[in-house]
């Protein structure tokens, strides 16, 4: 809900400036769905260990903290050594926060490898969270 009202505002304010979208802007749903998938996936993972472990709720807001830290919200990319980024990709929203900054600017050049290993750390991320769920599905509405 929060992205859809930014997402709105955005768009406003992108017709109020006379910002023209490109060709890059047809990349914003299947960075959606990255993000989507993401955020599921790590609440699959997380709504099941919180089930298990009671003490879990302590620490997620100090990982969402750390997690926007450790992802180019604030920050490019770019200041991360090329060599490293490969690396840097292994943090699943850093590629899909470049690629949305890359796709809503239309500047700079597409986050490609970063994009990628974002991509396949997502999958993993989700399909994990997935089976973890499921298996402990019985177990946790045996404690809860």
């Amino acid at each position: 809900m929060d992205f859809s009202i930014g997402f709105v505002v955005l768009a406003i304010f992108t017709v109020a400036y006379g910002i023209r979208p490109t060709l890059a802007a047809l990349w914003l749903p299947a960075l959606l769905l990255l993000a989507v998938f993401t955020a599921l996936g790590v609440g699959l993972w997380l709504s099941a260990l919180n089930a298990l472990y009671r003490d879990v709720k302590y620490i997620i807001p100090f990982l969402i903290q750390f997690w926007m830290f450790a992802s180019p919200v604030a920050y490019p990319s770019s200041l991360v050594p090329p060599r490293w980024r490969w690396l840097y990709g292994l943090n699943p929203m850093a590629g899909v926060i470049d690629g949305f900054r890359w796709a809503i600017t239309g500047r700079g050049h597409s986050p490609g490898l970063l994009l990628v290993a974002s991509s396949a750390v997502v999958a993993l991320i989700f399909l994990g969270g997935l089976f973890f769920f499921n298996r402990m599905e019985s177990s946790v509405a045996d404690r809860v």
